[in-house]
């Protein structure tokens, strides 16, 4: 069957609209009842995507060594993306430890995993959750380098996604299944993990500041371009199966993650720059996203 342009536009919409549904609850609730999401995200930090990581990584069609080139084209994305972007922050006028690290670290959980299974199903959950741990270990370790150098990388092994990738790849490993009541436990708290991530985006929105509008703008285009590029570059030495090489460009285009803006005031980093790179950077996804969609559907 032809697949015409009609069909490409109701697809991306069909992807995009939940999302942005969503995200626009969020919004218009926090603009009407200013709402603190800080005890929500940690939870979801702590419970809910730790469960969500430990539901596909311990079920038996999860196979790790599948997804090993995916993992290593996201690695080199993110890196690679940093070095790009590395000699424009004097071009631009900004510190690399502000800049850098909006660039590199993308939004993969919020709106990676969601867009992904969106737009290519269930059977893409597995690569979604990949993507998002590599992003997340190298945001939790090299990011935290950039901006203080003691940072003590063995914290890692207390978080709790670490732990939860830790047991799903054990239990993926040692061929048991999970009782069907807690299998069916598990999975639901980790269906909460995603809505709840869309709805946290939308109310971080309410907080949009464009006095720094310039250095966004900057990001939002210097951060999806330089990761895409890399990706098309890296595709003829990973040879990537379709599916992967798809996924690979979405994650690639991918806004600067919330996470940023966080860590940036706890490190007392610039974060009012962090802030606005971060908000417009995903404002901007409404323009990247539609794009890189109707070239991998």
């Amino acid at each position: 069957m032809e697949v015409t342009a009609w069909m490409v536009a109701d697809r991306i919409f069909q992807t995009i609209f939940p999302l942005l549904a969503i995200v626009l609850i969020g919004f218009i609730y926090a603009r009407k009842r200013p709402t603190d999401m800080s005890v929500a995200n940690k939870v979801n930090i702590d419970i809910f995507t730790p469960a969500l990581i430990f539901s596909v990584m311990s079920t038996e069609s999860f196979d790790l060594p599948n997804y090993y080139p995916l993992a290593f084209g996201a690695l080199v994305v993110i890196l690679a993306s940093g070095l790009l972007i590395w000699p424009a922050c004097r071009l631009i006028g900004v510190k690399p430890k502000t800049f850098l690290p909006p660039m590199m670290f993308s939004n993969s959980g919020n709106l990676g995993i969601p867009l992904i299974v969106l737009a290519f199903g269930e059977s893409a959950l597995p690569a979604a959750v990949v993507l998002f741990l590599v992003e997340n270990l190298l945001h939790f370790t090299l990011g935290l380098y950039i901006l203080d150098h003691k940072t003590r990388l063995l914290n890692l092994l207390r978080m709790p996604m670490i732990i939860a990738t830790l047991a799903g790849v054990a239990w993926s490993y040692s061929d048991m299944l999970l009782p069907p009541a807690l299998r069916t436990f598990v999975d639901m708290l980790g269906q909460i993990a995603i809505p709840l991530m869309l709805f946290a985006l939308g109310v971080r929105m309410t907080s949009i500041d464009f006095t720094h509008w310039k250095i966004g703008l900057w990001g939002a285009v210097l951060a999806p371009v330089s990761g895409l590029l890399v990706a098309v570059v890296l595709q003829p030495f990973l040879q990537l199966e379709p599916s992967h090489f798809a996924y690979l460009l979405l994650f690639a285009a991918l806004p600067p993650a919330v996470l940023n803006y966080m860590i940036s005031e706890r490190y007392n980093q610039e974060p009012h720059l962090v802030a606005a790179i971060v908000l417009i950077g995903n404002v901007g996804s409404l323009l990247f996203i539609p794009i890189v969609l109707a070239f991998t559907l």
